[in-house]
């Protein structure tokens, strides 16, 4: 027996948690920034992240209320897609904090920052990998803001590669699960897709 929960009746908070719990495993876009003034670099887990357009290339997340992130990119125009790797889940869930705008998470933390090459907001040193964006555009919806960067810039440490190609068991990439669960890469299965004149020929075949 299937339960009904219609969106409608439910409190968003409510629907919030049913969302979160079903979606899932869900990617974390580490996602620094930094003040217009240079002074403050921000950085904060973002749960709601995926590729928006490969051409060009174009990566989204999802700020859920005005965050420090939102707005240090509507002011600067840019920010740092960094991976988030299951070895830094203490440091990933403390940049979680409400910290005041003021107050940079990379010092707070203790995380080391590095220079980027194409923008300004500095990356997560010990992040196996960093995406460089120029923001392309926001879109409100609701309480959130849809913002989408175009990928200026990739950066992968080689020892998550494998013959020039980053391998996912090599990232060990944590994700977001459901209330204040995490998750890590378990089994990985490997399948090419079927050709439909494939399916077909298959299917024919007693």
């Amino acid at each position: 027996m299937r339960v009904d929960f219609d969106p409608r009746t439910m409190q968003s908070s409510a629907f919030y948690r049913l969302l979160t719990a079903v979606v899932v495993p869900r990617p974390i876009a580490w996602v620094s920034t930094v003040t217009p003034d240079g002074e403050t670099a921000n950085l904060a887990p973002h749960s709601f992240f995926t590729i928006a357009c490969v051409s060009p290339p174009v990566v989204q997340f999802t700020s859920v209320g005005r965050k420090d992130s939102l707005r240090n990119i509507e002011e600067t125009g840019s920010f740092v897609v960094n991976f988030a790797p299951e070895h830094l889940f203490e440091q990933i869930n403390a940049t979680a904090t409400d910290f005041p705008r003021g107050v940079s998470e990379f010092e707070a933390v203790g995380i080391d920052p590095e220079p980027s090459l194409r923008v300004r907001p500095p990356r997560v040193a010990g992040s196996p990998v960093a995406l460089e964006c120029e923001l392309h555009s926001t879109v409100l919806l609701g309480d959130s803001t849809v913002v989408f960067g175009r990928v200026v810039h990739a950066v992968v440490d080689e020892d998550v590669m494998t013959d020039g190609h980053p391998e996912a068991a090599r990232l060990r990439p944590l994700t977001r699960l459901g209330k204040d669960e995490w998750g890590t890469l378990g089994g990985v299965r490997e399948i090419s897709r079927v050709p439909y004149a494939q399916w077909q020929e298959d299917r024919a075949t007693p």
